[in-house]
Formats: C-alpha cells, structure tokens, sequence
C-alpha cells in the first residue's frame, strides 16, 4: 500500500511510492568485472521541501547470501515537475557526479531515467553514462541499470527487487487501523 504523508511537499506526491527503506538482492554483470549477486537497502526520505534524498548502498553476496565486500554506494536527490518530469543529481562512490533526466509513466509507478551529464574525479573508473529503469510493481520496487564505458555500449549491468521494509511504528501504527474483531478472533475467518 503507498501512504502519503501528511508533510509531503505537495509536488512530490507523484513519488510518494518510493518513500521508505527498502532492502533485496539483485545480479551485477559487466564486462571486465566479477559476476555477483549482491544485496541492496534504498532510502528514499523526505524533509518537506521539493525533493526526496536518496541513497543506496549495494554489498556482494557469496553462495550463501553473507556479505562479501561492498559493491556501489550512491546518493542524491530526485525531483519532479507537473509536467511528471523527473531530474536527479546523483554522487557515487567511484568518483562520479551524474545528472538523470527523465519521466513519470502515466497511469503507473513506473520511471525511466538516462544521465544527461556525468561528471568523474581523475580516481575514477571508465563510465561514459547510464539508463535506468524504476517500478513499483505488486509491493515491491525493482529497477534494472544499464552503463557505458568508452570501450562498452550500453548495456545492462544490474537489476534487483526490493522490499519495502517496515518499522515497528508502522507496524503498531497499522494495528491502530484494523478493523474490530469478533471476541474469539475465529469468526472473522467464518
């Protein structure tokens, strides 16, 4: 279910499924580098004003599933205009700064983003720009990345699925909500 709350800046109420920490497991393949699976957690948070903060932090997985080693950590700050215009200035920790443009789907939660501008430190590895794509689909947030290099056309790289984690409040805060049950609680399921 999305919420939206109540201090949400009004504009952003489009995004509002984004909201929340999210965790999962995804695949990372790229050429020239070591094929994983790995783990994720996003944060998408607000504060009032007219953008969500954004961060995400990826680790690689062994057989079993434990941390191995840490694979991309980024953060930023994502937008929207009334037009479902969607702009996010992005930093990772490879050394790179990024501009993503792109849109809102109409009628589902859906986004579609390619940088515009990418920006990277001397440290930095070969990346040239990306495309991603974000959906809300049955509860659950999955994205795929696609990159280049100079030496590589774009290409997918990762993908994951996500799920939204829950915190204890909002656990008692969804008890709040439920409707009254019969005394026994068994008759409800009659």
């Amino acid at each position: 279910m999305i919420q939206i709350p109540s201090d949400l800046n009004p504009g952003l109420v489009p995004l509002a499924f984004l909201l929340g920490t999210w965790e999962g497991a995804g695949v990372f393949d790229f050429p020239g580098e070591e094929k994983c699976n790995f783990g994720q957690e996003v944060v998408f948070s607000h504060d009032g004003r007219d953008f969500l903060e954004y961060t995400s932090h990826t680790w690689a997985l062994d057989a079993e599933g434990n941390k191995v080693r840490p694979l991309e950590s980024e953060s930023g700050y994502w937008r929207i205009d009334k037009d479902r215009q969607v702009e996010i200035v992005m930093v990772r920790d490879q050394g790179v700064v990024e501009v993503w443009y792109g849109a809102l789907a109409d009628q589902k939660p859906q986004i579609d983003i390619v940088t515009d501008a990418v920006a990277r430190t001397a440290a930095s590895g070969p990346y040239s720009g990306g495309k991603r794509l974000y959906g809300y689909v049955k509860g659950d947030l999955m994205w795929v990345g696609e990159k280049s290099t100079p030496d590589v056309e774009l290409r997918p790289y990762m993908s994951a699925q996500l799920k939204k984690v829950v915190t204890p409040e909002e656990v008692a805060e969804m008890a709040r909500n439920l409707p009254d049950m019969p005394d026994d609680g068994i008759a409800f399921f009659r």
